[in-house]
């Protein structure tokens, strides 16, 4: 298995301006062509910390890419000190020249004396293409490591990543075997809990596989890596996990949800496999929320194709709106209160009649940090889904905290139906 670290360079990534995407990116492209990654190193836009850096990362992996610091201003640093570290001067490129002025052609602009030092280049360096930009990429064979430093601007690293570089890769990783990760998604069970339940599956795993616990606003995504494995060992392995988690119930989500703890064995996020099942079926939902303030309808519509089954929402905050656009009785709001089983119904038929759905979602709930009470303490909230079959509705408490209690109850409200109808 080849080994890779990826450092990245820039100041803005240090002090929080700038948040590095690359490397995700990077390493999700590397595992699917057969590469570990070890390690991602930020540095300053500094000479001695990139080459201290470089000179950790040459001795202990087989491919070291570096993104960052290539423009043409002063605090690009990164082309230079990499001349100085394997030894060279720069040296300048005609057909580099030639590529810049069609790029600022096509972008009806001129190449200034800044610009120009873009044709210069480590005499020593291989160089591969970058047809969106100025910074090409260089590469330099060492013993048995190879540095390919590519530019910052993720468009650019990401065009670079899917041509030139990433043939090499490619090329390098052939003899190298595969990662192959499998997913499953758990929910209803504390982290905790789920490590005790498949201790003894997780502890009789294979040398060569690894498993990672992903917690994220109540759901647990486990991951399974095989490192050189075939795509059967790892389908074997994932059935036992299934049939631990299937002997396994959880009151978390009423009956007709109640199907177990694992209820997704792809790596998607819940609206988009609850998205695909209403596709498949021809059927649609809206929302009507409270505490969650719209992020129920925002995780529907984040992705392509939605308007195929999610009509909208009704963001009903204060009681007036759920009276007067939700139909929701003024007795019962005065009665049982926002955040209770009768309200939360008559949200979600309200808004299923409103919108002329076959689903509704629904959630009341107390945020926080004020309006707690002995009896709905901050994280109650109430969700209710409206089904053709009739309405269910159930208290949940998720937490203490404000963001948390509201990402929680979106989630949870997609779960639960995606539960339903699946």
């Amino acid at each position: 298995m080849k080994q890779v670290e990826i450092i990245t360079i820039g100041d803005e990534l240090l002090i929080g301006q700038v948040v590095d995407t690359n490397s995700a990116y990077m390493a999700a492209e590397l595992n699917k062509w057969g590469y570990e990654v070890l390690c991602v190193t930020s540095v300053h836009d500094n000479a001695q910390q990139i080459q201290e850096a470089l000179a950790v990362a040459e001795k202990r992996a087989d491919v070291v890419l570096l993104t960052g610091g290539l423009g043409p201003t002063k605090d690009d640093i990164t082309k230079h000190t990499l001349c100085r570290y394997f030894g060279t001067t720069l040296t300048y490129r005609q057909d580099i020249r030639e590529h810049l002025e069609r790029l600022y052609a096509n972008r009806h602009d001129v190449l200034n004396r800044l610009t120009d030092t873009q044709c210069l280049f480590p005499a020593n360096a291989m160089l591969i293409a970058n047809q969106v930009g100025s910074a090409q990429v260089m590469c330099w064979q060492r013993a048995a490591c190879t540095v390919i430093s590519m530019p910052g601007v993720p468009y650019e690293m990401m065009w670079c990543m899917e041509h030139g570089v990433g043939e090499l890769l490619r090329s390098l990783s052939a003899d190298a075997g595969q990662i192959i990760h499998r997913t499953v998604q758990v929910y209803g069970i504390p982290e905790s809990s789920l490590a005790l339940l498949i201790g003894g599956w997780e502890d009789a795993l294979p040398a060569q596989m690894r498993l990672a616990y992903l917690p994220k606003d109540g759901i647990i995504r486990l991951r399974l890596s095989g490192y050189g494995v075939t795509a059967g060992q790892m389908d074997a392995q994932i059935q036992q996990l299934l049939a631990i988690l299937d002997a396994q119930t959880t009151d978390r989500l009423p009956s007709p949800a109640d199907k177990g703890l694992a209820f997704a064995t792809e790596d998607l996020p819940v609206e988009v496999l609850l998205g695909r099942v209403l596709k498949q079926r021809g059927q649609t939902i809206a929302s009507a929320e409270s505490c969650t303030g719209g992020k129920i309808a925002e995780r529907l519509n984040r992705h392509a194709g939605s308007s195929a089954f999610y009509y909208g929402s009704v963001v009903a905050y204060d009681n007036s709106v759920k009276e007067h656009v939700l139909h929701v009785p003024a007795e019962d709001l005065a009665q049982y209160g926002a955040v209770s089983e009768p309200v939360v119904r008559q949200m979600a038929e309200g808004v299923r009649t409103l919108l002329h759905t076959d689903y509704a979602v629904a959630t009341s709930g107390i945020a926080g940090p004020d309006g707690g009470t002995a009896d709905k303490p901050v994280g109650t909230v109430w969700i209710a889904l409206a089904t053709p079959e009739g309405t269910y509705a159930h208290c949940f408490h998720l937490g203490k905290l404000r963001d948390q209690i509201t990402d929680r109850a979106a989630t949870v409200a997609l779960v639960w139906m995606w539960k339903m109808l699946s």
